[in-house]
C-alpha cells in the first residue's frame, strides 16, 4: 500500500512563499512520477505541477509557471513544491499524488492513483 502524507501548508500574505512536502511510503518511488494538484472551495481539482521519475521533466500549470518549482528527492521518497510570489488566488488544498504507470507522468488527475490527505495553503491579501 502507498501512502504520502503531504506538510508545509498554512497561512501567509501576498507575496510570501511556502515549500510543500509529499512524503510517500511504498517500494520503487523513483519509478513513478508525481504530481501535485489543489482544490479552492466550490472548485474542481486542478492540476498544478508534475515532474517526471527521474526528476528530469517537470509540467507546470500556467497559473504557477515561473512561480512554482516543484522537485523530488528519490533517496528521501519525498517530492516538494517550492511556491513564492503567492497570491490570494492560490488559496487551496494542495495534494500530492502518484501516478499510475511506471516511469510516467500526466497533467490529468485521472493518470494518478494514490493520493495524499492534502494540506491546506490560505494565502491573505
Amino acid at each position: 500500500q502507498v501512502q504520502q502524507v503531504e506538510s508545509g501548508g498554512g497561512l501567509v500574505q501576498t507575496g510570501g512563499s511556502l515549500r510543500l512536502s509529499c512524503a510517500a511510503s511504498g517500494r520503487s518511488f523513483s519509478n513513478y512520477g508525481r504530481g501535485w494538484f489543489r482544490q479552492a472551495p466550490g472548485n474542481e481539482r486542478e492540476f498544478v505541477a508534475a515532474i517526471s521519475w527521474s526528476g528530469g521533466t517537470t509540467y507546470y500549470a500556467n497559473s504557477v509557471k515561473g512561480r512554482f518549482t516543484i522537485s523530488r528527492d528519490n533517496a528521501k521518497n519525498s517530492v516538494y513544491l517550492q511556491m513564492n510570489s503567492l497570491k490570494p488566488e492560490d488559496t487551496a488544498v494542495y495534494y500530492c499524488a502518484r501516478s499510475k504507470g511506471l516511469r510516467r507522468v500526466g497533467i490529468r488527475d485521472d493518470e494518478y492513483d494514490y493520493w495524499g490527505q492534502g494540506t491546506q495553503v490560505t494565502v491573505s491579501s
